[in-house]
């Protein structure tokens, strides 16, 4: 099997940020620690399954995300070593918070064989950490940053724009306490609202305002400028990186690559036949006619119960093409040269033609590939709609 990729699913975090609609249990003590044996248990006997099947052994990438993992505390630098039992990634990234990423705890993921720390620092000031509910402060995640270093990680951050109480200048300086913080790689997002969370309940109240869209706009563009300044590139939508330091699990995403999800919540994708050869795994179920791939999601903590989306050849393809408009590389000349034979060389063409008269999209004159401007990157629902409505 051709599985390059694997994702590991933490459920469990301290506490619940104002934002956040991710599947996670917000848990402390004793009640933290009986939830996380039956997880953990479970997460086990998964990882042993598809390890039996043969579907780990090609795995080159690997991501522990949540949640937050490193409440586990010791026990995730169990899970690594349970993971690497069956595959050696190149690339093994685990999520922390700078509140629960401890000396001992770095020390044990660096032993266990965790190559990469992506930390969610999201904001240096400390005004706008409580106000989405943060646990930390912005000394502890200078610390954390530190701390992932000295221990020989690379490094993530996590920044976000349009928080509360936010400013042009909060967010400068932010982004210059990341800067010379000396992670390898920064990821900026804008804050997004999400029915039901705590936040979008203070807006509703008037309490606090939603995020501006202009003014994030506006800080999408100054982080580009500041981190491309030193010496950040631009891989994909939201992410930068120095050289040799892009995460290459966020690339496997972004490029058809077939991964596995592990755990509640978890999302996978495989080709049909990679799928129908793990059919056992999943309740027997077996791919409609036609299927070319197949996107999956954990539904419970056993792995008894799934959902699936069947894609045909054509809306796999036309998935290929959009995914593609959230990188720097955009669609290269092969998958254009695919498109064309799956949808037709004319509606390829009169959607290339979309994308860059309206310029979302541009053509690359030395690669010949179909890339995304500034504009199809701010507006990248629009861009994305052109490339799924191909198929």
């Amino acid at each position: 099997m051709a599985i390059e990729a694997l994702y590991v699913h933490i459920p469990f975090c301290h506490a619940k940020c104002a934002y956040c609609d991710f599947d996670s249990r917000a848990l402390d003590g004793s009640a933290l620690d009986a939830a996380a044996v039956r997880y953990l248990d479970g997460l086990f006997r998964r990882i042993d399954a598809l390890g039996d099947a043969g579907a780990l052994q090609n795995v080159r990438t690997a991501y522990l995300g949540g949640g937050t993992p490193t409440v586990l505390g010791p026990r995730l630098p169990e899970l690594v070593r349970h993971i690497r039992a069956w595959c050696a990634p190149e690339e093994l990234t685990c999520e922390a918070n700078p509140e629960s990423f401890a000396e001992a705890l770095a020390a044990g993921l660096a032993a266990s064989g965790v190559t990469r720390i992506s930390l969610g620092v999201q904001s240096f000031q400390d005004e706008e950490l409580c106000a989405i509910g943060r646990l930390h402060d912005a000394r502890s995640a200078r610390a954390a940053v530190e701390r992932a270093r000295e221990h020989g990680f690379d490094v993530s951050c996590d920044l976000m724009c349009g928080l509360p109480r936010q400013t042009e200048e909060s967010w400068e300086e932010t982004l210059h306490e990341a800067i010379d913080a000396a992670p390898g790689h920064i990821s900026v997002y804008p804050l997004a609202i999400e029915a039901g969370t705590p936040l979008a309940r203070r807006i509703e109240r008037g309490e606090e305002c939603a995020p501006d869209e202009d003014f994030q706009a506006e800080c999408m563009v100054r982080a580009r400028d500041l981190l491309e300044a030193f010496g950040y590139a631009r891989y994909e939508v939201a992410s930068y990186a120095k050289p040799g330091k892009a995460c290459q699990h966020n690339i496997a995403y972004w490029t058809g690559t077939s991964y596995l999800g592990v755990g509640r919540s978890a999302a996978g994708m495989l080709t049909a036949r990679e799928f129908c050869g793990l059919s056992a795994l999943f309740g027997d179920t077996l791919a409609g006619g036609g299927a070319a791939r197949v996107r999956f999601v954990q539904r419970d903590d056993a792995a008894c119960s799934f959902d699936f989306e069947f894609l045909s050849e054509r809306e796999a393809i036309a998935e290929d093409l959009m995914l593609a408009m959230r990188t720097t590389v955009g669609a290269p000349p092969e998958l254009i040269e695919r498109a064309q034979r799956v949808l037709g060389a004319a509606r390829v063409q009169a959607g290339i033609r979309a994308a860059t008269t309206s310029g979302l999209a541009r053509l690359d004159a030395a690669t010949g590939a179909l890339a995304p401007t500034e504009d199809g990157w701010l507006l990248g629902n629009e861009l994305f709609g052109i490339m799924w409505d191909l198929c």
